[in-house]
This record gives structure tokens, C-alpha cells and sequence, in this order.
């Protein structure tokens, strides 16, 4: 009587073939729970065979990113700062400015931010497609709405 036991592991073929694509419109929602939701979709907690180093997470699509909501005066007073890769390239600006120069950043930035830093998040991030607008180009993938 052999008293070993086995586990069963979710395949990476098996994880690609279950993929889905969600589209979440941004328009008047909060910045961080909006981030949070699309981070988890990404990584693919929301998938019953979650394992954390492999890449389940699902597609998601962002629309109307330009009419996101900052809550209190983070849009006067939040910071963001980035660096040309110059000696004293330090760049910063207000999260206003940003929003109105490059609206898809601050969702890109705080999505990115909840994800792993390493190989696998690199990886994630390119599953988030971020649109200023209402349209974007993914109609043939039948995107359905992200739940909330």
C-alpha cells in the first residue's frame, strides 16, 4: 500500500489556452481601486489555478483612461518623477500635468506598481492595453466587462 501523495500543477499551455479578454472603462473611477482590480486580473488571482510563477493572468483593456478621478488634492500635490538616464535628468511633475500630457501613464504606472518587480511582471504589463478614448482596436478579441 503506497502511502505517496501527488499534486497536480497548472501547465503553462494550460494557462495561455484559458486566457480571457476584459475591458474596464475608467471614466470617473477612482485611480488605485481601478489599479488594484486590473493588477489582480492581470496576475491572474482571479483564476482558480493560480500559481505564482506562472503567467494566468488575463487581457485587460482600459478605455477612456484621460477621465480617471484622483481623490483629495492628490491631482494638485502627487508627485511623479522619473529620470532621463542623464547626469541631473531627474524629472518631476504634478499628477495634473501628467494626466493632461500623457493620460495613460498614471494608470500604467500604478498598475505596474502592484505587480512583481522582476521577469514575470515585465512580462504582465505588456497584457494591459491602456486608451486615452472610448475606441480601441480590440474588437475581434470580444472583450467582456471586467467585474467589478
Amino acid at each position: 500500500m503506497s502511502m505517496t501523495r501527488s499534486t497536480t500543477n497548472l501547465s503553462t499551455e494550460a494557462a495561455r489556452a484559458a486566457r480571457r479578454w476584459y475591458v474596464a472603462d475608467a471614466d470617473g473611477k477612482v485611480l488605485g481601486r481601478l489599479a488594484s482590480r486590473v493588477a489582480s486580473v492581470l496576475r491572474g488571482k482571479t483564476n482558480p489555478a493560480f500559481s505564482p510563477h506562472v503567467d494566468a493572468g488575463d487581457f485587460v483593456v482600459v478605455v477612456n483612461a484621460a477621465k480617471i478621478r484622483l481623490t483629495g488634492q492628490k491631482l494638485a500635490k502627487k508627485e511623479y518623477v522619473r529620470h532621463t538616464g542623464w547626469p541631473g535628468g531627474v524629472r518631476r511633475a504634478r499628477a495634473e500635468e501628467v494626466l493632461t500630457k500623457h493620460p495613460t501613464r498614471l494608470l500604467r504606472e500604478a498598475v505596474a506598481g502592484m505587480l512583481p518587480r522582476n521577469r514575470l511582471g515585465r512580462r504582465l504589463v505588456t497584457k494591459l492595453k491602456i486608451y486615452p478614448g472610448p475606441d480601441h482596436p480590440h474588437r475581434a478579441q470580444k472583450p467582456v466587462p471586467l467585474p467589478e
